[in-house]
């Protein structure tokens, strides 16, 4: 599986764009704020149906125009494919597969799996859990269309909950609302269980590949586990909602589901969100991105496509050198000031291109 080529018009700050890739790997380089990472963002978005900087459409059309577009072309299993997406500052997008509309993302996942890698990313062990909740929902979202039909259910589910507790608030004394929390709370566990009992066979997976892909790093000095930390599990989940259902009215919010939950990263059983230094946190981190990517190699029988965001950078040479031994085989686009590091560690390197004000020059 990899990107043979991208085309954008009205895209961020390109008017235009057609680009082709190497199945190896990709560099784009150049000076900050030119449009490296546009182009990370639309393979991004085209395979997702959403922006990895969580961006609303109307922000990635470029300044004065009302439409963007974008064509990504792929080759999996030597089946070329074409994904059209035309995003509008007013209305949904419209995604078209081989020229076909589809009508729900689901219908896109599984096409293509895509892992992106940035410096944010850098963070998610020291960040809130509401990070770390994104990082499963994005990858399981990407191997599991039923995950995401789940974690769509729920959300919608979530926000009418909410809304009929703002409106009991607001009625003081008025028991008509009260029978309809029953009818979204049944509906809300039912989904919310499927999604706790996927997050946590997904926590347990990379488990399975984390902990020697960390050893490795670390020269066998550190033993790193994740730990799953579900706001309620599905046994209770029910009865939870119950009981905090005159708190949940007072506060006018859900208390008790997993948009609450959040997941541990334990070096030697010792917290690394609470206890490790940053050098532990960054190499978790990194650990985490590189045990996804054998993840998805495992489920798909195929390799994923990497995007690298100006990563390279913010890494040690050590934690440099343990990423790029596993990028060899697999099709990465790289974005970077330079490529003095990928020449030092002996990269081959098959296409370098060169980005200056939203052009390929």
């Amino acid at each position: 599986m990899y990107v043979e080529s991208l085309a954008l018009k009205d895209f961020r700050n390109y008017e235009s764009l057609d680009i082709r890739f190497s199945d190896k790997i990709n560099i784009l380089y150049g000076d900050n704020a030119q449009g490296k990472t546009n182009i990370l963002e639309a393979i991004y978005l085209a395979a997702t149906t959403r922006s990895h900087k969580k961006s609303k459409d109307k922000e990635i059309i470029r300044f004065n125009q009302d439409n963007s577009f974008i064509r990504l072309g792929i080759k999996k299993r030597d089946v070329g494919h074409r994904i059209d997406v035309h995003i509008k500052s007013v209305g949904n997008k419209g995604i078209a597969v081989d020229g076909i509309p589809i009508k729900r993302a689901t219908e896109l996942f599984g096409l293509i799996n895509i892992i992106m890698f940035s410096p944010e990313d850098l963070s998610i062990v020291k960040n809130g859990p509401g990070e770390r909740r994104r990082f499963m929902d994005m990858e399981i979202c990407q191997l599991s269309r039923i995950y995401y039909s789940n974690l769509s259910t729920y959300n919608k589910v979530l926000d009418q909950r909410n809304n009929t507790l703002k409106q009991i608030s607001f009625r003081k004394g008025d028991d008509s609302l009260v029978d309809t929390l029953d009818v979204w709370d049944m509906q809300l566990v039912e989904a919310g269980s499927a999604l706790i009992k996927e997050r946590k066979n997904f926590i347990s997976m990379l488990n399975e590949i984390i902990a020697g892909i960390h050893s490795s790093i670390t020269s066998n000095s550190e033993g790193l586990e994740l730990r799953y930390e579900p706001n309620v599990e599905i046994d209770g989940f029910k009865e939870a909602l119950e009981n905090k259902r005159n708190l949940d009215i007072k506060n006018t919010i859900t208390m008790t589901g997993p948009h609450r939950d959040d997941f541990g990263i334990f070096i030697n059983d010792s917290d690394v969100r609470i206890y490790g230094s940053q050098g532990q946190q960054r190499t978790a981190a990194l650990s985490l991105k590189l045990s996804e990517i054998e993840l998805v190699k495992n489920i798909i029988n195929d390799n994923p496509i990497l995007l690298l965001d100006d990563v390279m950078s913010e890494l040690d040479s050590k934690r440099r050198e343990a990423l790029l031994d596993r990028i060899s085989e697999i099709q990465t686009i790289v974005t970077c000031t330079g490529y003095d590091d990928f020449i030092k560690q002996r990269v081959n390197v098959d296409k370098i291109y060169k980005i200056s004000q939203g052009r390929v020059v």
